[in-house]
């Protein structure tokens, strides 16, 4: 194909739709000697006049009314594919969205995903993963549409956004017989804990500070997930640092009491991620708006402390 070959299918067309050189330079907003060339160009290819001057304008020759039928159908390809990226519609669309996410996210997040997807785009369905050491290697790939978590070390052709910020504070049983209705830095060292070892979570974070600031730490127990924390606390003694966000959908499902640290810890940012690659596609466009729409005022949830 010549370089200028789709413009000159456009004259073609234009011309045939008008009858003259000069109306279908002005609809084309060319000059008319672009549109005069273009003909010639088209005469020499297809060995035809194509058209032909009349007192009723430019008529086309047999083989322009036999060609005009395949043009129209060149452009309308061309057109289609030039458009391709047809706006998502979640209310029809059968399309499935795998997002990976830590436990925290299944707990506090997944729940309102999916009564949003049931209201608004009921034909979707969520395949939920936790994030592991292979969910970059995944986006990239695109067998997973989202991250959802603490990613730091995600390379080069990867985008982010922050969806809400949180805070760290303890959780403790509701009639634990030492720590009442505040936690002294004392308490916090003399306690037993329970802390979480899980991938993307961030949670070392808080024992390498707390290294720094040279606060001890007993830790008694460690568990691969979050979810296991609210139950552990309720039913023991020990105590656990956990996001602000998690400890306040604990508190209604176990009979536990959220207090303030009695030290700061740094707050951290809870983002989406997603492969450039898919940054323009319509339907992973959807879903990050959503995320960003439903979960952009979850910073801070009021909890009852003490």
């Amino acid at each position: 194909m010549a370089r200028f070959e789709l413009e000159w299918l456009l004259i073609f067309d234009e011309v045939y739709k008008t009858r003259h050189v000069s109306r279908a330079a002005e609809r084309l907003g060319l000059a008319q000697a672009t549109v005069s060339i273009a003909l010639g160009k088209l005469r020499k290819k297809f060995n035809d006049p194509l058209f032909t001057r009349t007192a009723r304008g430019m008529l086309p020759t047999p083989f322009a009314e036999a060609l005009i039928s395949d043009v129209r159908a060149t452009l309308s390809a061309m057109d289609k594919a030039l458009n391709r990226r047809l706006a998502f519609e979640p209310r029809s669309a059968t399309r499935e969205f795998h997002v990976c996410c830590t436990d925290i996210s299944e707990v506090v997040l997944i729940p309102k995903l999916l009564n949003h997807l049931h209201r608004e785009a009921s034909r979707v369905t969520l395949n939920v993963s936790r994030i592991s050491a292979a969910t970059a290697e995944e986006l990239t790939a695109g067998t997973v549409d989202l991250a959802v978590g603490f990613m730091p070390d995600l390379d080069t052709g990867f985008h982010q956004q922050t969806l809400f910020d949180q805070s760290r504070v303890c959780v403790v049983a509701e009639n634990h017989p030492r720590v009442r209705r505040k936690l002294t830095r004392a308490a916090f060292s003399m306690e037993g804990h329970v802390t979480v070892a899980s991938v993307g979570t961030g949670h070392a974070i808080v024992a390498t500070v707390l290294a720094q600031k040279k606060i001890a730490c007993r830790i008694v127990a460690t568990v691969p997930s979050f979810l296991a924390i609210g139950s552990i606390v309720a039913n023991t003694e020990l105590i656990a640092v956990v996001p602000r966000i998690l400890a306040s959908a604990l508190a209604t499902r176990e009979r536990l009491r959220v207090l303030e640290l009695p030290m700061e810890l740094p707050a951290y940012s809870v983002k989406q991620h997603w492969h450039e690659r898919f940054d323009a596609d319509p339907a992973n466009t959807w879903l990050r708006k959503t995320m960003q729409s439903l979960f952009s005022k979850f910073d801070e949830p009021h909890v009852h402390l003490g």
